[in-house]
């Protein structure tokens, strides 16, 4: 598993560096992963000081750390 959520937070590095600042529901809908799945990646790139989360009202706005 924890492979698995080392690979899709690479996946998720990649889609923030290609599409910029997104929301959560984005990247759910565009990874062909769980959320729960992506829920913990980002957790781990967050945890690393990788991403900068925003709550959004319902959503989050999620962004690579420059």
């Amino acid at each position: 598993m924890i492979t698995e959520l080392g690979i899709v937070a690479g996946e998720i590095w990649h889609f923030l560096d290609e599409h910029g600042a997104s929301r959560l529901s984005t990247i759910v809908s565009s990874l062909d992963k769980s959320r729960d799945t992506i829920l913990m990646s980002l957790g781990w790139l967050a945890r690393e000081g990788h991403v900068i989360l925003d709550q959004q009202e319902e959503d989050y706005s999620i962004e690579l750390r420059k």
